[in-house]
Parts: structure tokens; C-alpha cells; sequence
């Protein structure tokens, strides 16, 4: 018997009173179902509970499997399909997916509903939890929300279960333990009880009280061998497009990545490092192919758009886009820094034993020299400095090919003078027109062209000196923060 007909079975069995489970027959409203999976969602952390459901083909007083001619797929709203209409209407936090089966010839359509994270679910900016077996406003029940939020503060989408009641088998078959033990740099067990060992102690796999297992969301992002194995964490595969030219009217290539962030970075790299441009260069008379973009800050920026990604939001994941002069790596989520401090700030992250974890095998950089080492190497390459743009729900970082100074925007350059500034600045310097000619590759003659852009940049308040009554060829300038 498959997990989904032993779980029915469990859930049937259970008290009628059950906060976090919900039996229907044919109801099909809409606006119930929202309101269903806010309260159900709520009612889950509220009780301690990884997952709540909502069960259709149950009789609700019984607990009797009666079958259901409920049919999410084919139910629309107008044009819209019942899924997508329900998660433009539910908050951002709602995580939820649905299948049907049959069990005794009775067809069984289920609703797996996660636990609410960071805030309550809400259907139409309204609130609901169960009371009993009843679902009401949140708001009316002033000392349940103040519990709810309570545990909300404590909760962390790393530590929800992606998939639970496995055996010691399925655990490591839906894993790629080999690559973690790799990845550690300790040798391969035999035994599997010293495998799930490690496992359990990196907080990728729980022990239950029921003696079966459950792989949290860190282990299956981190380790799985097919993040598709773990329906409310498909959608997180990393996106890698690449286009014909400089716009999105012509794709070329686009690949979903379906493998855990840690055990398929390498590839991951090494697929973006095949199809990103390269220069082709002359030296004495060999011919080669230089990268247009330093490696080094290609694969930092790919492992902080994993790493400080909002992962609590549905049906997106982090993209990266390559045209034929620039490459863009976008991450859901907007940065808990101030973007103008990127370099000097400490990093914060919503998701610390991800974070942590991916430190440990070396995927990305100590905390606080990631942006360091990015924006170094760009300016090595005399490239432009990368371009952080911040949106609603996500954030955007732009890295250009090599671009002539006489042709950099306005933008690129003060942006480049700023980022030039800030990196001397937190490695016990100062800049001045040499530094900064230097960085962009220019000759001597070029000081008054460079005096000017500090100028400018001066005015944009992004810079300042460090003595203004110092004689100008002796000037030196720190980031306005400084």
C-alpha cells in the first residue's frame, strides 16, 4: 500500500475534533477551499504539527471512505484553474499540493497543506484557524493569535518536513548521501545507521516518535537526487536560460536543474561555465578562450542567490539569465542588508543552516567576504561593478562584460567609482585618482577624466574626502558610511 492509502488510513482514525485535518465529501466552493487551507495551515503550527490536510471522500462525522466526484484539476474560476486562483488569493506562505487515488474503488482527492512559517496563511487578507472542528478568524481568537505568532516567531522553513514517515531505505534512496560524505571530507560508512547518524545531525533528516524518518526542506534542497521527488519544493529548481543576443525574444537554451543545491553545484558550474561568452585572445601565436566574467564571482554570486533566497514563497526559485553582455542571477526574496553597505555589512540570511552548511563543504565564501572577493575580481577583469536592483519580491544582480570606459554609462561608472571605494575602505586604505584609474585600466594622462567622475560621486554623496582641505593631487576619499 502506497504512503498516501497509509496515511488516509492513519487520518481516519484519528479524533473528530482534530484542528488539523479536515474531511469533505463533494464540497467544492472556492472561497471555502481558501479559507480551509489558511485555517488548516495555521491550525498546524499552532499544534506542532509539519503538515495539516484536507481530505476529500471521507465522511466528516464517520470518518467512512465514501469517494468524492471532486476534481481540483479540471476545477476553473472563470478561465483560471482552482491552483492558481487559490495561490493569487492566499498569502505568499501558503504551501500546498494535491493529488487524488483511490482506495477500495473510492476515489480519494487529498490536500497536503504545510504548516505556516515567518506569519499566518491568509486567504483575501483574512486570517482563519480551527477552533475544534470548526474554522473562524484568527482575529477573533485574540489568545490563540498571540500563541500562533509565538511559535511562528521560533519556526523555520529550513526544519519543516519536505517529506516524512520514510523508512531507513527511502531516506537514502531519495538522498545523495554519497556526495554529502564527500562533501564533509569523512569517509563513507557502511553501516546506515551511522549514515542517517551524520544525517540527522546536520538537520537534514529527522528521527519521529514513530520510529520512520522525515528529510527536512534543507536536506532535500541541499542533498536530494531529484528535487522533483519533493512536490512542495519542485519548484525551487534553479532556472538557467540563455539567450540569443541582449534581450528575451530568443532563447537558446533553458534548463531546470532537478538536484539538490549542494550535491549538483559543481555541475550546475560547470554547465553555466560551457555556455557562458568567452573572448577569444592571441598570445604568441596560441590562440584561447578567456571567460568573459571571473569565475570566482560567478560562482559566489549562483551560491548567495541559493543561499539568501526567500524560500517560503510558491512557484519560484532562483533563475539565472545569460545574454550576449550580461548575465543576471535572480533570487526571490528581497536582501535583509542594506544593498549600499554589501560589502562592509555581515551578511544576514533567512536560511542559517543552509547558509552554514554550504560554508562547511566549501560551496561559498567566510561570512562577510563573498562581496569582497566579487566585486575584486570584476574590477581585475576592469569590468564594470555589478549591479544590485531590488524588486518587490525579488532581487536582481547584474554582472557586464568588458566595456570600454569612453562607453560605460554614467550609472556603471559612479556605481564602479562607489563599489572602488568600499573595497579599499574595509581593506585599510584609501582611494585616490590612481587607485581608481588603475582600476578601470586607464593611462596617466587620463588623471583629469578620473577627477572628474570622483567629482561626480562626490556630489552624488556616495563618496567623501577624507581631508576636503587636503591639496587636490593628495586627495583621498572613503564610502559616504565610513
Amino acid at each position: 500500500m502506497d504512503s498516501n492509502k497509509l496515511l488516509i488510513r492513519e487520518l481516519i482514525k484519528l479524533s473528530k475534533e482534530t484542528e488539523w485535518v479536515e474531511f469533505k465529501q463533494n464540497v467544492k466552493n472556492p472561497e471555502e477551499i481558501g479559507e480551509y487551507i489558511s485555517a488548516l495551515s495555521n491550525a498546524a503550527t499552532y499544534n506542532d504539527k509539519n503538515q495539516a490536510y484536507l481530505v476529500w471522500g471521507v465522511e466528516d462525522s464517520s470518518h467512512q471512505i465514501v469517494g468524492t466526484s471532486f476534481n481540483p484539476y479540471t476545477e476553473k474560476i472563470g478561465n483560471e484553474e482552482l491552483e492558481n486562483w487559490l495561490h493569487h488569493l492566499l498569502s505568499r506562505n501558503a504551501n500546498f499540493s494535491f493529488c487524488d487515488f483511490e482506495i477500495e474503488g473510492k476515489r480519494i482527492v487529498l490536500f497536503t497543506i504545510q504548516k505556516a512559517v515567518y506569519a499566518p496563511v491568509t486567504f483575501k487578507n483574512l486570517a482563519y484557524i480551527r477552533i475544534g472542528s470548526y474554522k473562524k478568524r484568527l482575529q477573533d481568537y485574540t489568545a490563540v493569535e498571540v500563541q500562533l505568532w509565538n511559535k511562528l516567531t521560533h519556526s523555520k522553513y529550513e526544519q519543516i518536513h519536505a517529506k516524512q514517515d520514510l523508512d531507513k531505505s527511502t531516506v537514502l534512496k531519495l538522498l545523495d548521501y554519497v556526495a554529502y560524505f564527500d562533501m564533509i571530507n569523512i569517509p563513507l560508512s557502511t553501516e546506515v545507521e551511522q549514515v542517517l547518524r551524520y544525517l540527522i545531525e546536520d538537520l537534514l533528516v529527522v528521527k519521529q516518535d514513530n520510529g520512520l524518518f522525515a528529510i527536512t526542506n534543507v536536506g532535500a534542497l541541499m542533498y536530494s537526487k531529484k528535487l522533483s521527488d519533493f512536490p512542495t519544493l519542485a519548484r525551487k529548481m534553479v532556472r538557467i536560460i540563455q539567450y540569443n543576443g541582449n534581450s528575451r525574444v530568443s532563447t537558446k537554451n533553458d534548463l531546470l536543474l532537478d538536484k539538490g543545491y549542494a550535491c549538483g553545484f559543481e555541475e550546475m558550474m560547470r554547465y553555466i561555465d560551457g555556455i557562458l561568452p568567452k573572448t577569444e585572445t592571441l598570445t604568441d601565436g596560441v590562440r584561447s578562450s578567456v571567460p568573459s566574467y571571473p569565475s570566482v564571482s560567478v560562482r559566489e554570486l549562483v551560491a548567495n542567490a541559493l543561499i539568501h533566497q526567500d524560500l517560503v514563497p510558491t512557484g519560484v526559485g532562483p533563475t539565472i539569465e545569460i545574454f550576449d553582455k550580461r548575465l543576471e542571477i535572480t533570487n526571490p526574496g528581497t536582501p535583509l542588508v542594506d544593498i549600499a553597505r554589501i560589502i562592509d555589512n555581515p551578511p544576514k540570511s533567512r536560511n542559517e543552516i543552509m547558509a552554514a552548511l554550504m560554508r562547511r563543504v566549501g560551496i561559498c565564501e567566510e561570512q562577510g567576504s563573498g562581496w569582497d572577493k566579487v566585486v575584486y575580481y570584476c574590477e581585475h577583469a576592469f569590468l564594470p561593478a555589478p549591479k544590485i536592483e531590488i524588486f518587490q519580491s525579488s532581487t536582481k544582480v547584474t554582472l557586464f562584460v568588458m566595456i570600454p570606459f569612453s562607453k560605460m554609462t554614467r550609472e556603471d561608472r559612479i556605481r564602479s567609482c562607489y563599489l572602488h571605494a568600499c573595497l579599499k575602505q574595509v581593506n585599510g586604505e584609501q582611494m585616490n585618482n590612481t587607485s581608481l584609474r588603475t582600476r578601470f585600466g586607464l593611462p596617466a594622462n587620463a588623471n583629469s577624466t578620473i577627477s572628474r567622475l570622483i567629482n561626480e560621486t562626490v556630489k552624488e554623496g556616495c563618496i567623501k574626502p577624507v581631508d576636503p582641505e587636503t591639496a587636490p593631487r593628495y586627495m583621498k576619499y572613503l564610502p559616504f558610511w565610513a
